[in-house]
């Protein structure tokens, strides 16, 4: 019997309306990207419970919730150019692309990158460009971006990434320890950056030269 994802991903969509994340453009765009094609065949019929998967490489595919409510704390329009840092399985990266302009993707896992770009290629995003590299050193060939996305949870917002956000851009980042941060938004204003703390998630470090040190021998 073939699953209906069509109907757990509009049973996904109407509770993450009732757990209030409000802003329909990210709503639609979560209705629009297939999760079950971002996991593994084994986990295909977990993709739309609210929770996270294992992709592979140490990582995981974040909860659905935690997509939709840091997609909508960037208060994205399609004119942005967005710097995402941590492309992982590249659903966040879809969900970015459906409501941006441009989306730049950078990921320190190789293979996840490479399966990220296939992925996305043949579910037709021509606005999204992956790279494999340190996250936390940004992308400066093409800074400033609009809006930054940090899906990785780092000791504290990594400077490189600030100097690349653009004057009245908006970066998300989950601040804390390696186990337990706080979504973090950074505003960007032409004489200093607002700092703003909310909800308290949990994320795989951030590692890198501007993250935290990786356990990988």
């Amino acid at each position: 019997m073939t699953e209906d994802f069509g109907f757990r991903q509009r049973t996904m969509v109407r509770k993450l309306e009732e757990k209030g994340i409000r802003d329909a453009r990210v709503l639609a765009a979560m209705a629009e990207v297939p999760r079950e094609l971002f996991v593994g065949e084994h986990l295909r019929s977990q993709a739309y419970e609210d929770f996270a998967l294992p992709i592979g490489g140490g990582q995981t595919i974040s909860q659905p919730w935690v997509v939709a409510r840091m997609t909508e704390l960037l208060r994205l329009d399609e004119s942005h150019s967005v710097l995402e840092i941590g492309t992982g399985s590249g659903y966040q990266t879809a969900v970015l692309a459906k409501l941006a302009q441009w989306v730049y993707s950078l990921e320190r896992v190789g293979d996840l990158a490479r399966r990220a770009i296939r992925r996305l290629r043949e579910l037709g995003f021509d606005n999204v460009k992956i790279q494999s590299f340190d996250g936390s050193i940004g992308w400066s060939d093409r800074a400033p971006f609009d809006r930054i996305l940090v899906t990785a949870g780092a000791p504290k917002a990594p400077p490189p990434l600030l100097d690349q956000l653009a004057v009245g851009g908006r970066m998300v980042v989950p601040e804390g320890g390696r186990d337990r941060q706080r979504l973090v938004v950074y505003r960007k204003l032409r004489h200093g950056v607002r700092r703003e703390v909310g909800e308290g998630v949990s994320f795989v470090p951030l590692t890198g030269r501007h993250g935290w040190v990786s356990d990988e021998k």
